[in-house]
């Protein structure tokens, strides 16, 4: 009987590993046997066991047992029967008796009983070509009924009985393993056992080898073995390749792909069709043309059928560099061939084409090649549209309507491009010709006329046209949406504006940052901070992006609350959403700093904004300095002050006059008379107690203003512990 290597149909669930390298079980025959009952769902009945005797009392013959085994449902029952005829001295079991018990047991997931009965199978002298083609044929039943564990036991239990399968059968499991993903463990048991019994593996063995090592990531493993092919007798094929390089695709080791491809191509390795279908479009993916198309041309040589997947995977990468003739070229050989190029083929060339502002070019392209397909029409309608030719627009998607060749895009193309432009009553007229000619308007037709109704103020009738959206669960496009928020906005009809985003937002829809901006200012102006802050958490679900100036307009509503705790949070939010901190943000924490009396993250937050350069107006800096001059903390933001003395002239006299009696009072009587100093300089008068403090300083003495800037490593940490406090209390 031989091994059936046909390919497997479809393999379902494996049971969970059992270790394989179990040893067999020392009992010398089949009589000893273990089945565990408390393993078994269904108890063999008595009478169907005692029947089963009867039988085999009256007719004791290998085919009776091979009869009553087939017909025992019950796994437990059958092994006892079985090894009641082992105990009749009259009876003697055959190959097939055993390779009878050993599928049942198999089938049933009795993996560990299966060593049990291969070695009373060689104990009974069950050997020779009829055992070991039942064993073969036992691996190609378990196989094909995805019992992948039997089926290496078997294999295990050959070797061990000095059966040696062949390599075919090795390869059979190997190729069951590697359909059912199993992993590098399984495959090298098999390649392993394939060693013990002496036979040379195969290209196809390697192959399996290769493809185990690369899922389990273990590339360089996987390239010594394809290196060291030649030394075990085998030369890469078709599929060797074809592994190596949509795996180290899939890696995205791009240049070790390519290398490997370079090397197939100096060994003239005979590829076939199925090689190329799948590695070309895969190289042109990861944009190396060059190889993509060197191996295109060596398909081309080899006389193999065009494949339109092919033809039009180079066609789209060489539109995608612009090289527009020698997609042309291709498409042409296509239709020599007697292949039909795909419409995405002819739309790639027009996109190419309308991009470079050939629009003639272009027509003359589909009239040439009688084109039909309505996809390359529409983008050759985009092209005119986006070049402002709305004239020609017209005029093609007349030939288009007059050649039924237009669909609901088609219309959206020239209703969108008039409403964009201002021009919705003639907008309008087409939406009525397009009604007429029976395409039923869609989302995309709505929200042109959204956009349409927004260029001309009209948003009241924007709003209405939203709600038609609303009645049909669509939604708006991503610029309808973000006019219509902003116009109502600025119109003051913040309800309607709620209404829209609120609407869009559970629909999954973010709304462009700026107009969000503009939505949170005008919800806290007329429902305050509260309601502000529902918004933002409702943004947060639909992947609005909340901008600096919307988080500063809900800190100011928080601060004018006095909700301390509840600024620092949001604040910790925005630096964990990586949201850029805007001065006037700044201004506001370090207020909200000041008045808890935490000079300390006051100043960390004082000397970071000025690190980056986030500087306010001279009345604002003036007031922040004065907080820190009335709490006696300037010498905190020394450095800082530092900074804005010598690269900012905003500073009055009378700041310089507070900075001045400031470091004086703090007792940095040195810092005090620099600044006086440089007031001088500046051509300011002190008044009199500012002058009075510092009698005797050097009036004129030059002063390195570079030399005040210290250093500002700490800052970020100090900053830092004010994050991690927020989040805490959260």
């Amino acid at each position: 009987m031989s091994v059936k290597l046909s390919a497997l149909a479809s393999l379902g669930r494996i049971p969970t590993w059992v270790n394989l390298a179990a040893r067999f079980s020392s009992i010398p025959c089949a009589v000893g046997i273990e089945i565990h009952s408390e393993n078994d769902r269904n108890p063999p009945k008595a009478s169907d066991f005692e029947a089963n005797l009867k039988f085999l009392r009256n007719k004791l013959a290998p085919e009776s047992l091979i009869r009553v085994l087939d017909s025992t449902s019950d796994v437990e029952s059958a092994v006892k029967v079985f090894k009641w005829v082992s105990l009749q001295k009259a009876f003697r079991h055959t190959v097939d008796t055993y390779s009878t018990m050993i599928l049942k047991l198999g089938l049933a997931g009795k993996i560990q009983e299966i060593d049990g009965f291969c070695q009373s199978m060689i104990t009974d002298r069950c050997i020779g070509v009829e055992a070991e083609a039942a064993l073969a044929s036992l691996v190609d039943q378990f196989v094909k009924h995805s019992k992948l564990d039997e089926a290496m036991r078997i294999l295990a239990s050959m070797n061990l009985g000095d059966y040696k399968p062949s390599v075919d059968i090795f390869n059979f499991v190997l190729g069951a393993l590697a359909e059912e993903k199993r992993g590098l463990r399984d495959v090298m048991f098999v390649y392993k056992e394939i060693i013990k019994a002496g036979r040379v593996p195969t290209v196809e063995t390697l192959n399996y080898l290769l493809e185990a090592l690369l899922e389990a990531d273990m590339v360089d493993s996987a390239l010594d073995q394809y290196r060291r092919m030649d030394k075990k007798g085998c030369t890469p094929n078709s599929r060797t390749f074809e592994i190596l390089v949509k795996s180290l695709l899939a890696k995205n080791l791009v240049d070790e792909s390519c290398m490997v491809l370079r090397e197939m191509l100096e060994l003239g390795t005979e590829l076939d069709l199925g090689f190329y279908s799948r590695v070309i479009p895969l190289v042109l993916s990861e944009n190396k043309l060059e190889v993509g198309m060197c191996l295109f041309q060596k398909m081309k040589a080899s006389d193999f059928p065009p494949q339109p997947v092919i033809y039009n995977s180079v066609i789209h990468h060489l539109c995608n560099k612009h090289l527009v003739d020698e997609a042309k070229d291709i498409l042409e050989s296509m239709i020599d061939c007697g292949v039909a190029p795909s419409d995405d083929a002819f739309e790639d060339i027009v996109n190419t084409l309308c991009m470079s502002w050939k629009l003639d070019e272009a027509i003359e392209f589909l009239e040439d090649k009688k084109v039909s397909a309505t996809s390359a029409y529409n983008r050759l309608l985009e092209g005119c549209c986006s070049a402002g030719k709305v004239s020609l627009a017209k005029e093609l998607f007349e030939k288009m309507s007059h050649r039924n060749i237009v669909d609901c895009c088609t219309w959206n193309i020239l209703i969108r491009w008039l409403c964009e432009h201002s021009m919705l009553r003639e907008a309008l007229g087409f939406l009525g010709r397009m009604s007429v000619s029976g395409f039923i308007p869609d989302s995309l037709t709505l929200s042109a006329l959204v956009v349409g109704c927004c260029r001309l103020g009209k948003y009241d009738n924007a709003f209405e046209i939203f709600n038609h959206i609303c009645a049909e669960c669509w939604t708006l496009d991503a610029l309808s949406y973000s006019k219509l928020v902003q116009g109502l906005c600025e119109e003051g009809k913040t309800l309607k504006a709620a209404e829209v985003f609120n609407y869009m937002a559970e629909s999954g829809v973010p709304l462009e940052s700026c107009s969000f901006s503009k939505l949170i200012k005008c919800i806290y102006e007329t429902k305050g901070v509260d309601e502000a802050l529902k918004v933002r958490r409702l943004a947060l679900k639909c992947g609005t992006m909340c901008t600096s100036d919307a988080y500063t307009i809900i800190l100011h509503g928080l601060a004018r609350k006095c909700s301390a705790k509840c600024v620092l949070a949001l604040y910790s939010l925005m630096l964990v959403g990586g949201c850029i901190t805007g001065v006037e943000a700044y201004c506001i924490l370090i207020k909200t700093m000041i008045l808890q009396n935490r000079m300390k993250d006051a100043a960390s937050l004082f000397n970071l904004m000025v690190s980056e350069g986030s500087l306010p107006g001279t009345d604002v800096l003036s007031e922040l300095m004065s907080h820190f001059a009335n709490f006696s903390r300037l010498n905190m933001i020394s450095n800082a002050i530092n900074i804005v003395v010598s690269d900012y002239e905003i500073l009055d006299s009378d700041t310089f006059s507070l900075l001045i009696n400031g470091f004086w009072k703090e007792g940095n009587k040195s810092k005090a008379q620099q600044l006086l100093d440089l007031m001088l300089e500046k051509g300011w008068v002190p008044d009199a107690k500012t002058h009075g403090l510092v009698i005797g300083s050097k009036v004129g003495e030059e002063v390195d203003c570079r030399n005040l800037v210290s250093d500002y490593s700490t800052i970020r940490d100090s900053v830092n512990d004010i994050l991690t406090e927020s989040l805490g209390d959260d």
